[in-house]
């Protein structure tokens, strides 16, 4: 029998658990993928936590915590969102078997408020011992075999089997824009996706690439010199309608050559200038294509504003507004502007040849569009974990290694606690066995084995020996010769979001919500009960 303020909390707890449930079984290398449909009945096939929640539509305000927590694990490190779902999850969980242990209404507020203190205690404990727990830190960013070595599991975890190969043309990537300034901007790495070949014929390239073909003859610059408009590559069009009155035949060869030349002469302006690549948002006139092939100009149509921004950004060209010729400062330049045919598909490439360009493209090739979306989800969060390793280059140990280390330092923590407190805190150490847990329950082999052997390895003082996912059966290996490795960051914010929503969750005690009330519906009646039935 619970008490409303116990129903309430349990309801809310138990919303919570199916939803961690759900993403617990896809945690890891070995983790089951989900077929996700979402509300405009889009097909996802992914074990990727973040898109999963993006696309489920939760309803429960509690459940919506979780999400909100997991949202931000996402927007302050692109990584580690699975952690925090299922890590929130058991926490409420144990909570709920607190609360179970002995429970009386009058009791009830003081207990919850004790469950919510001894977590809050336990986190700032665990945030305290985690700096120890570093087990290396990233000494030249600069290094692509290094880079490429640190993201393998950050890959490893979406693209099982294809990490060492994507791993290293990220590095790639990465390294080749990564500014002096060492501030590393995420969307400066972009995928283009094209089918047929296999993963393996994945390239990179430093420039941008476009699903485009080029409008007119010329389909291939050297030593660009690139004039960027953000407006049609038409002849001016007056503000207000004119009627003209053409009397007889000359006069309206006369009206079309005038047209003519003026066209003429503002591409002959922009080919003067010495651009040979012109760039164009909008539509291109039938008119003004004939006089560029006539100039010898390439053009390119792009339809989004925001590839002729990064275009502009990758080529250090100025967007014009107007068919003006463009100054030598308003051009972009680079290597070769061509166009080329990968698979069936006909692409432009806008490519540099120098290493430090301010844009690189990875270009994934695979046999579907939901494979080649989910690599491409790989590869945000290893450029998502390159980029905290840009800020912050510590490294702790992965495959459950840190997780258990800190359950059994905060297991000794809690037992030098005074009070009720310590329960909480237990429990809060015995959560963090819910990462090797699902390790061991997704890769097949027995969880009970696992994290005993992990517990009496981690009791001699080897605090980098984490679950060995390769084996056949419960085995452990050290992590930092294996070289799995997470994110100091990732886990920082992972634990303190995820305590957070869990707190959260059991400081609630009722949900009202701004809806209508349930009940049996009004009589709809008759519609048109007012009219006439002899009509």
């Amino acid at each position: 029998h619970y008490s409303g303020l116990e129903e309430a909390v349990y309801r809310n707890i138990q919303a919570c658990k199916e939803l961690a449930q759900t993403t617990r079984t896809a945690y890891g290398p070995n983790g089951m993928n989900k077929m996700v449909i979402n509300h405009l009945e889009k097909l996802f096939v992914t074990n990727d936590a973040a898109t999963i929640l993006r696309e489920l539509e939760v309803q429960h305000p509690a459940a919506k915590m979780l999400v909100m927590a997991s949202h931000m694990q996402e927007q302050e490190v692109g990584d580690g969102t699975n952690f925090v779902l299922v890590f929130a999850g058991v926490l409420l969980e144990l909570a709920e078997d607190l609360l179970r242990m002995g429970l009386s209404v009058s009791e009830a507020s003081y207990i919850f408020i004790t469950v919510i203190e001894g977590y809050e205690k336990a986190c700032k404990k665990a945030l305290e011992i985690l700096p120890d727990l570093v087990c290396c830190s990233a000494k030249n960013l600069r290094d692509v075999e290094e880079v490429a070595s640190l993201l393998h599991t950050s890959v490893m975890s979406k693209q099982y089997g294809n990490e060492r190969f994507l791993a290293k043309l990220i590095a790639q990537a990465c390294v080749s824009i990564l500014p002096d300034s060492g501030h590393f901007n995420v969307d400066n790495i972009r995928v283009c996706k094209i089918v047929g070949a296999g993963i393996s014929a994945s390239s990179v390239l430093h420039g941008m690439v476009f699903k485009k073909e080029t409008e007119g003859d010329v389909t291939s610059v050297k030593d660009a010199k690139i004039a960027v408009y953000s407006c049609p590559f038409d002849g001016m069009i007056t503000e207000t309608k004119g009627t003209v009155l053409i009397k007889n035949a000359e006069e309206l060869m006369n009206f079309s050559k005038g047209e003519e030349n003026l066209m003429d002469l503002q591409v002959k302006a922009i080919a003067d200038s010495g651009a040979n690549v012109v760039v164009t948002g909008g539509k291109v006139a039938d008119m003004a294509l004939h006089y560029a092939n006539k100039y010898n100009l390439m053009l390119v149509r792009l339809n989004s504003k925001w590839d002729l921004r990064r275009l502009c950004k990758t080529v250090g060209a100025t967007a014009l507004p107007r068919l003006t010729p463009p100054t030598l400062e308003e051009m972009g330049h680079c290597n070769s502007v061509y166009l080329s045919e990968v698979g069936d598909t006909q692409v432009v490439v806008f490519k540099h040849e120098k290493e430090d360009g301010a844009i690189s493209t990875i270009l994934i090739r695979g046999s579907t569009d939901n494979l080649m979306d989910d690599i491409e989800r790989a590869v945000d969060d290893g450029v998502n974990t390159f980029k905290v390793l840009t800020r912050d280059k510590r490294l702790v140990p992965g495959g459950g290694a840190t997780e258990i280390e800190l359950a059994k330092q905060i297991t000794s923590y809690g037992e030098t606690c005074p009070g009720l407190d310590q329960y909480a805190i237990k429990k809060f150490a015995e959560a963090f066995e819910a990462i090797p847990r699902a390790l061991a329950e997704n890769s097949g082999v027995k969880a009970n084995e696992v994290i005993s052997k992990l517990y009496a390895v981690h009791q001699e003082g080897k605090k980098n020996v984490g679950f060995d996912i390769e084996a056949e059966a419960a085995a452990v290996k050290d992590m930092l010769e294996a070289g799995v490795l997470d994110t100091y960051l990732g886990k920082f914010w992972g634990i303190k979001l995820a305590t957070n929503a869990a707190v959260t969750v059991l400081r609630v005690d009722q949900i009202i919500m701004a809806k209508p009330a349930g009940g049996p519906k009004p009589p709809s009646g008759k519609k048109d009960w007012d009219e006439d039935q002899n009509d």
